[in-house]
């Protein structure tokens, strides 16, 4: 058993300004995001992609996150809630944000790209997708400075104790979903996309991949306690990956020979 090292979550301070380990990891997104896709359109299958391109993806695509995350929280995990609350709904210093809605908010926002440059929407999907990964991953080592978003209890030796939360040792699940959804799914997107592929299918992959990973990495982590487990004892996330996984395969299936 583990104890978590209790890291304070200002990673520094010059006077009455504080810089945040969580900002921090944004941070770090923003500059692989902004490094992968330059290093993305030297090669010669995204020469239709423009390099001033690059700053519509990411400030279309940052109002999809919040948006869409905020949105998909309120819609997925407490519509009850809301629904009888509306002054609530766009209290995001509350918290509650959701992955899927956030993704959703991104391919709606995409649109204004597309129209904007005239680019195939999959085109500039498939443009993105290995460029998303390690900001996730980024994302989910904030979520353990911040000791939030942790595991179910376990007794496996490198278990770890969330001191605000409790004493009992715990999955550490979001350096799993760094692992898995931010390392592992980088390097899968972006080996892949060495070459030119068909039109889609590096999207399709990422929702393939991404949603394995996060249905089995859900088996570690601690379900919302105002929802628990569901149908089959599976947690939300993981019902919101199923579609994920089988769009994808069907999109990998039905692009695959289409170069």
């Amino acid at each position: 058993m583990l104890i978590h090292p209790q890291i304070d979550p200002i990673a520094l301070q010059i006077g009455p300004l504080k810089v945040y380990w969580y900002g921090l990891m944004y941070f770090f997104a923003f500059i692989a995001f902004i490094y992968l896709g330059k290093k993305q359109l030297k090669k010669i299958w995204w020469r239709e992609i423009a390099e001033n391109t690059l700053d519509d993806i990411f400030f279309y695509g940052a109002l999809g996150v919040i948006i869409g995350g905020r949105l998909g929280y309120v819609l997925f995990y407490q519509p009850t809630y809301y629904l009888s609350n509306l002054d609530q709904v766009f209290a995001f210093w509350q918290g509650g944000m959701s992955f899927h809605g956030g993704f959703l908010g991104v391919l709606v926002s995409l649109i204004f790209v597309t129209k904007k440059y005239h680019i195939s929407w999959l085109k500039l999907t498939d443009f993105i997708a290995p460029l998303i990964p390690l900001g996730l991953g980024f994302g989910r080592i904030g979520n353990f400075i911040n000791q939030e978003l942790w595991g179910r209890p376990t007794d496996v030796t490198w278990g770890i104790v969330f001191p605000l939360t409790d004493e009992i040792a715990r999955h550490p699940s979001q350096l799993y979903q760094a692992l898995f959804e931010g390392l592992f799914l980088f390097l899968i997107l972006y080996l892949y996309s060495n070459k030119k592929r068909p039109t889609g299918s590096i999207s399709a992959l990422f929702l393939i991949f991404y949603g394995l990973f996060r249905f089995i990495v859900e088996f570690t982590r601690e379900p919302d306690s105002f929802l628990g487990l569901l149908y089959l004892n599976l947690s939300m996330g993981q019902w919101l990956t199923i579609p994920m996984i089988g769009i994808g395969i069907l999109m990998f299936i039905v692009t695959r020979n289409k170069i």
